[in-house]
């Protein structure tokens, strides 16, 4: 495993623009490998006890678990949530450099051989002073990495789990898009069970599905643009509907959203995870409706 510091003020503003990317896309059920409240056998899940070396002993043990390399060590994230369980868009605020109540963000370390040689308690003030004292049993630590290139992003949770021992948590996501293609009868609730079988992991929602519309079918590159949450000129949002109904089926979305008759439609569905983010579901209509294309990917715009 290599895990190597980048501490140079560019590269750390680099790290901490990525962290919050990984934190709003953190298990992502569309893409995930692995995730923590949902891992078999408690794959993606470890109790490290904490003496020196621990962090690199926990990272250690899940690239023999799952097989895959965690990457080098970008940032390790020390906060005192008060012993609270952070929701996606609490942690996505820290990260991002925002307040959140009742938190308090102890302090943004980068990484390296020298943070993972030490203790969990060492890094639990925010401070890597080689003293090994927390100050607080209420501390939480995020450690990001990446694999080279940036194929993948890993976010590790560990949280204080009595005097001598810290529960780890490992997620993973990559950057490729799941698309799969459905019938035009396929229900809203089915469409999301697909993609859900897909990961073996469980999605909220959908919160809202957004109608489109355009004069052909959108090319490849446009579906990529929806996907990363910008908006494509040739297409035009018509309708927008907050909770939609899991039982519509996908040809009626557009209906029972109020919108006419229209030979080519569009649906971009926001799904998320508990404790994770949003995801982004754009599906596309073919034959009139009778065929669906719908693609999947975490969207890092939160």
């Amino acid at each position: 495993m290599s895990l190597v510091a980048r501490t140079t003020p560019t590269a750390l503003r680099d790290v901490i623009r990525r962290v919050t990317i990984v934190t709003a896309a953190l298990v992502v059920a569309l893409v995930a490998s692995y995730a923590p409240s949902h891992a078999a056998d408690d794959a993606a899940r470890q109790t490290v006890t904490d003496q020196p070396g621990a962090p690199g002993i926990m990272f250690q043990r899940f690239e023999e678990m799952t097989g895959q390399p965690v990457g080098d060590l970008d940032t390790v994230l020390a906060v005192d949530t008060g012993g609270r369980t952070l929701t996606a868009d609490q942690l996505e605020a820290l990260v991002a450099g925002r307040e959140v109540d009742g938190v308090t963000v102890l302090g943004v370390m980068s990484g390296g051989r020298d943070v993972l040689d030490t203790t969990m308690a060492d890094l639990a003030d925010g401070v890597y002073d080689g003293r090994g004292d927390s100050g607080t049993a209420t501390s939480s630590l995020l450690f990001a990495s990446s694999t080279p290139e940036g194929r993948e992003w890993c976010l590790t949770m560990c949280m204080a789990s009595g005097k001598s021992f810290w529960e780890c948590v490992l997620s993973r996501r990559g950057d490729q898009t799941l698309t799969l293609d459905l019938g035009g009868d396929t229900t809203v609730g089915g469409m999301k069970a697909a993609f859900e079988k897909a990961n073996g992991v469980a999605a909220e929602g959908p919160y809202t599905v957004d109608t489109l519309t355009g004069d052909g079918e959108p090319s490849t590159q446009e579906v990529e643009t929806l996907l990363a949450g910008r908006d494509v000129d040739s297409l035009r949002r018509v309708a927008s509907v907050s909770g939609p109904d899991t039982g519509w089926a996908l040809g009626d979305v557009a209906e029972k959203s109020g919108v006419p008759y229209v030979k080519t439609r569009i649906h971009i569905f926001t799904v998320g995870l508990p404790l994770v983010g949003k995801v982004l579901v754009v599906c596309v209509s073919h034959n009139d409706g009778k065929t669906w294309k719908c693609s999947a990917r975490p969207w890092g715009g939160f």
